[in-house]
């Protein structure tokens, strides 16, 4: 017998933008040193701690990041998306997000607040359901507690 009380595991994409499939080639000061397959693997055990199951996909095509996303409509509860440079300037992959028809967190590695003015600029920020940066690979976990809070 079923316990009522009891919810589903929560489905959840974890969505990576241009260049970040070159994590652990990319400058260590602002992007650390896990691939992102490393990267993958932990937010998958910190998602299965929180009762969520993580798909990722990383593209550096926004088009095929676009039919992607468009794809997740309806099957996933929740994302987390590091957008990558499109943060800055791809209104196609906001608008993507926003039809996503679920809450989505906006992640970065780095503190772009602190970097070049241009990183300081987010396309996708206010359709999100809130955003980290600066915190390394913690911050995905961070983002996963905020998508948590808002699933609850």
């Amino acid at each position: 017998m079923s316990d009522p009380d009891a919810r589903e595991t929560w489905r959840i994409a974890l969505l990576h933008g241009p260049n970040l499939g070159q994590l652990g080639r990319r400058p260590s000061a602002h992007y650390g040193t896990l691939t992102l397959r490393e990267l993958e693997d932990r937010v998958r055990g910190w998602g299965a701690e929180r009762g969520m199951r993580v798909g990722c996909f990383q593209s550096d095509d926004p088009g095929a990041f676009v039919q992607h996303v468009h794809g997740l409509a309806g099957i996933v509860d929740g994302a987390v998306v590091n957008p990558g440079a499109w943060t800055h300037y791809q209104w196609s992959i906001r608008d993507a997000l926003e039809l996503l028809g679920a809450p989505f967190v906006e992640v970065h590695l780095s503190d772009v607040e602190a970097r070049e003015p241009h990183r300081r600029i987010s396309v996708v920020r206010d359709v999100a359901a809130g955003a980290v940066w600066g915190r390394g690979p913690d911050g995905y976990r961070d983002a996963l507690d905020l998508l948590s809070g808002r699933l609850a």
